[in-house]
């Protein structure tokens, strides 16, 4: 690909970015359940996405990521705050981009298929109570605009939704 290439495929991933987040918006105008905004989002997400294999939400409970509502293939249940990319997102408070999850050391391998990993924290009041999580079977899937559009996506949701914190 040349520049010309790589400048109209972002120009074309805002557009498709910033419409999806339109779509969040509308989907959970209305509705404050944290569980079914958590489910429509996911599964919003995996129909729009492309070259994605696992999409959901981890939410905290005591002291541990506990699944939420997912789309894609059955999940690891429980993940410890610092363990895997879901639990490092939260240990760092940071969005995590893994362009191959065989190079993160302790990744926690539910899908064989996966091979990138993006990882927002979702925050209330300051504080992590969860995470969206997308995996992807393409290495370099995910990148610093993909990480700016989830964190509005997210924003979205964070404000739009009862959040029932435990």
């Amino acid at each position: 690909m040349n520049n010309l290439d790589d400048a109209i495929m972002q120009e074309s991933k805002d557009a498709f970015y910033e419409m999806l987040n339109k779509q969040v918006s509308a989907l959970i105008e209305g509705e404050t359940d944290m569980i079914a905004n958590l489910a429509n989002v996911a599964a919003l997400l995996n129909g729009q996405l492309k070259d994605i294999n696992w999409v959901g939400f981890y939410l905290i409970k005591k002291g541990e990521l506990v699944l939420g509502p997912f789309q894609g293939k059955v999940a690891c249940v429980r993940i410890q705050v610092g363990k895997g990319v879901c639990g490092t997102a939260v240990l760092e408070d940071r969005i995590q981009i893994v362009k191959d999850v065989h190079t993160f050391k302790g990744h926690i391998a539910c899908d064989s298929a996966s091979q990138s990993e993006i990882v927002i924290p979702i925050k209330v009041n300051e504080k992590i109570i969860g995470v969206l999580d997308i995996d992807s079977p393409l290495l370099n899937h995910f990148d610093e605009k993909d990480a700016k559009y989830l964190q509005q996506c997210i924003s979205i949701l964070e404000k739009g939704c009862m959040w029932q914190i435990a």
